[in-house]
């Protein structure tokens, strides 16, 4: 199922809404261009200029921020970090940057966490990152947000005039604030018309790959079906996808090793290996995903140009025995998109 836009008229291209609605995810025609020279290499974030600056406080505090995507217009950079809770359940939480050419941030989003109404991670990591360039955002954010929530804080199921949100500009920006978007920031002297949506370096076409998923037990009716499940081993398979293009994939897997050796092979569950995968990229991201299956260690990073996410899940340790189930997504999704 290809990427849905919805036309909302020439306000939305700048982040203007009005009051009684939230800002549109992802701005109306941003996503509807030619390749322009897309670039989906991933890369680390130099650590000077806009870019550096924005996401040091966020690596400081054990994220992992990479650029996901360039174009000759701008580039989109990808923040997110990991927290296992007490039953070793991961919880996630991102945020999304969208600079110029002219290294000026454009866009930000810091989604809701989960399924979770708290605020407390969305403002740490909004404030901390807007601070960094604009004096005073980071603060004033705090502010609204937690007045947000205090006013409605015993009216979480919504309100009859619409879905419960908060809008403020200052200098910089204008941001919205609500349960269903989280924190929008819309930079109000810099602009991206074509926004990055490159793939092509690290992912095929889901057409292309849905014959191998069926192969590896997997239910999965493509189109237009872009979840599938496995029951025989409580694995699944999902992508983000343009057009036909994966953008981003998220799959479950178990790991056994028992006696120094993988009773659980890859090819019990991909026969023709990870096929949504370009060949320039498939044996080293295999590969990696091999060596936490063996070792029951999580991994962010680059990996082959392609960003890698693996969190594993240990559900037996004992001597050289590994009993495990992996969390596993490749690619990061485009910015202003769900599931992030």
């Amino acid at each position: 199922m290809a990427l849905t836009l919805t036309m909302l008229g020439p306000l939305a291209l700048t982040g203007c809404t009005r009051p009684d609605e939230p800002s549109s995810l992802p701005p109306a025609g941003v996503y509807q261009h030619a390749a322009a020279a897309e670039n989906s290499q991933a890369q680390p974030i130099a650590p000077d200029g806009v870019a550096g600056a924005l996401t040091r406080p966020l690596r400081a505090a054990g994220w992992f921020c990479v650029q996901a995507r360039a174009n000759a217009d701008g580039r989109a950079l990808w923040c997110r970090i990991a927290r296992h809770d007490a039953s070793d359940t991961v919880r996630s939480q991102v945020a999304q940057f969208l600079l110029d050419r002219d290294d000026r941030l454009v866009w930000a989003w810091f989604p809701p966490v989960g399924t979770a109404l708290e605020s407390k991670e969305v403002v740490a990591a909004a404030a901390s990152t807007l601070t960094a360039i604009w004096p005073d955002a980071g603060d004033r954010a705090r502010e609204e947000i937690e007045d947000f929530e205090d006013d409605h804080r015993t009216d979480r199921a919504g309100q009859a005039d619409g879905v419960p949100h908060a809008g403020w500009r200052d200098t910089y920006a204008e941001y919205d604030y609500g349960w269903s978007n989280g924190l929008v920031v819309t930079a109000r002297d810099a602009s991206v018309r074509r926004w990055p949506f490159g793939s092509d370096h690290y992912a095929t076409s889901m057409s292309s790959a849905v014959d191998d998923l069926l192969a590896g037990g997997y239910d999965c009716f493509y189109p237009p079906q872009q979840y599938c499940n496995r029951v025989q081993s409580n694995g699944y398979f999902r992508v983000t996808l343009r057009g036909d293009q994966v953008v981003s994939a998220e799959f479950g897997i178990g790991s056994r090793i028992e006696a120094g050796r993988q009773r659980h092979l890859l090819s019990e569950e991909f026969p023709h290996g990870l096929t949504f995968l370009t060949e320039a990229v498939r044996r080293p991201v295999t590969e990696r995903i091999e060596q936490s299956r063996r070792t029951g260690t999580s991994f962010a990073g680059i990996v082959a140009g392609t960003v890698v996410i693996i969190d594993v899940r240990k559900s037996a340790l004992d001597g050289g025995d590994l009993v495990a189930y992996l969390d596993i997504r490749i690619g990061a999704p485009l910015a202003a998109t769900s599931p992030v």
